[in-house]
């Protein structure tokens, strides 16, 4: 049995059902990526590509199995090609046909599917095809065996190709690479599957879908990209990286949105105007004068931690989850690592404060997407740590996407519900004078005494900052008490962020812009969805312009 074990060589029909699963998982995987730009990465993108998948698996396996009496080595060779050649597709055309679904009129919620299904569908469908095929050439002696074995090497072949794409091929290279490796082994896979007499047909064929494969990669994308120059472009473990210049407006995106953005002219100006807002912290606290040290949980390209430094005496870390974000702000946004006075923490924002014995005197949390928040930064719990965390005069600014009011304010109400069961008093400041869906920054405060909007106009007017910046806009944005009875406190046990984000799905987002000088812009007009992704806001993140409403917001 031990000699049997050690001289063990896959079959050709095995070797392309470990393959077959490696691409599957790998793809779906990687759908991920290609298509959270266009449409985000919330529960509903994912439920599609899950769902598109394993339909067409499904409908691969069904199809598969009712032609096997047909199946032979060579057909395998060619279901591995036509996989490969589809991948082509997908690397060549995926944007342009992502961008062209998200002008379909679908519900919001819907919206990726078509999409998913034209980029992921065919492909799928005819790796489904495989299994069945290998079962019936399988030497296995009776169906349960050979079925199981199919069944095992499919298996951890996905187990290979889920983990491979996520732990190394992700973070080392960019989504057309990647896409080409697994062209490139699907091909590899039909070439060692026609050996070692292979026919001429699919000789040539292996040849054409390599160089069509290498092309798609090397001859550029289809379709138009209208937000500038691409200074840099990578892959993290955590999303698509990518710094664009655009006139002396250089900008952060992450998957495809706007996070963060600097003027190479006038480095001090909040080209995103809500970052006006997080001085307001500073405005409520009783002494800003005395404030030691700052925390921003979430750093993007730190242009808001970096104004802080800037502009007061105090210390400031952040706390920011992904390190290639850092080093980009680094090399791109004009971070000083050196700097003794703002220091940076490769954490999550809870762990990290869970661990630290630190005390701080602001906490800026600015790590929340339009339609993906991490749930553990929204929690009375993680509240409660953030209010032990701050000295006795201490203040948190929570910058939340949301409406001010309608159906699209819940997650608004229900977080400023959550903050108010931590702390004596929740304020909450619009940033754009639209209706619509946009940064509302909810302060909260250890004060027992509540401010009014008076009250601050007289500190902004009276040089309660220690700072020449002017906060009149900013406090004008003061809102009234929301009703929060029939939105419920977030809790570790239960936090249904994802349904109190839905109805925000596919409305227009509001950003304000400043110009020289710093006054706010009227909102970004609407842009074309077919070619301006709709955006989340995350760490420093600023959105992006909205697209139409058939399109999901990310």
């Amino acid at each position: 049995m031990d000699a049997a074990r050690s001289t063990y060589r896959p079959t050709k029909p095995e070797l392309a059902v470990f393959v077959s699963g490696v691409a599957s998982m790998g793809l779906e995987i990687l759908a991920g990526r290609i298509v959270a730009p266009q449409f985000g990465s919330s529960i509903y993108t994912w439920g599609s590509i899950i769902t598109v998948f394993l339909a067409a698996l499904s409908l691969g396996y069904w199809q598969g199995g009712k032609r096997a009496s047909r199946a032979t080595v060579r057909r395998l060779t060619w279901l591995l090609l036509a996989t490969a050649a589809y991948v082509a597709v997908v690397v060549y055309a995926g944007d342009l046909l992502v961008r062209v679904s998200a002008t379909l009129p679908l519900p919001p919620r819907y919206a990726s599917l078509p999409a998913v299904i034209a980029l992921f569908g065919p492909p799928t469908y005819l790796l489904g095809f495989i299994s069945p095929y290998a079962a019936e050439l399988s030497t296995k002696e009776g169906i349960g065996e050979a079925s199981g074995h199919v069944y095992a090497l499919g298996t951890i072949g996905s187990i290979v190709g889920a983990g491979a794409t996520t732990y190394f091929l992700i973070p080392a290279l960019d989504i057309d690479g990647i896409g080409l490796l697994f062209g490139l082994l699907l091909v590899g896979t039909a070439v060692a599957t026609a050996l070692p007499s292979p026919d001429r047909e699919p000789a040539v064929a292996s040849v054409l879908v390599a160089l069509l494969l290498v092309g798609a990669v090397f001859g550029g994308s289809v379709g138009f990209d209208p937000r500038g120059d691409v200074v840099y472009q990578t892959q993290t473990p955590y999303q698509e990286l990518e710094v664009i210049d655009d006139g002396d407006v250089r900008t952060l995106y992450l998957d495809g949105s706007r996070h963060s953005a600097t003027d190479l002219d006038d480095p001090d100006r909040h080209v995103f105007a809500y970052t006006r807002y997080f001085h307001l912290a500073m405005l409520m606290h009783e002494n800003p004068e005395e404030v030691d040290r700052v925390l921003f949980i979430g750093g993007g390209g730190y242009t808001g931690p970096q104004d802080f430094e800037r502009r007061y005496d105090v210390t400031v870390d952040v706390v920011e989850i992904d390190p290639e974000v850092t080093e980009t702000a680094e090399t791109y946004f004009g971070l000083d690592r050196a700097d003794d006075d703002l220091r940076v923490h490769t954490a999550d924002g809870r762990r990290f404060l869970a661990e630290s014995d630190e005390t701080y005197d602001v906490i800026v949390l600015d790590a929340y997407k339009q339609d993906q928040v991490p749930f553990h930064l929204t929690t009375a719990e993680f509240m409660e740590l953030t209010e032990s965390r701050l000295s006795e005069d201490g203040v948190l600014l929570a910058n939340v996407i949301s409406a001010p009011s309608g159906p699209a304010s819940e997650f608004y109400r229900a977080q400023y519900a959550t903050a108010a069961a931590a702390y004596p008093q929740v304020y909450a400041f619009r940033t754009s004078e639209s209706s619509s869906i946009q940064n509302v920054e909810l302060v909260a405060t250890k004060d027992e005494t509540r401010l009014s909007e008076t009250d601050l106009a007289e500190r902004n007017a009276n040089g309660h900052l220690p700072t020449d910046i002017d906060l009149a806009d900013e406090v004008d944005g003061y809102l009234a008490e929301p009703e929060t009875d029939d939105v419920p406190v977030l809790r570790d046990d239960r936090a249904p962020v994802d349904s109190l984000l839905d109805p925000m799905m596919g409305q227009r987002y509001v950003i304000e812009e400043t110009h020289d000088g710093g006054d706010a812009s009227d909102s970004d007009p609407e842009p074309d969805p077919a070619i301006a992704p709709p955006a989340p806001l995350a760490v420093d993140a600023a959105p992006a312009r909205t697209a139409a409403a058939g399109a999901v917001a990310p």
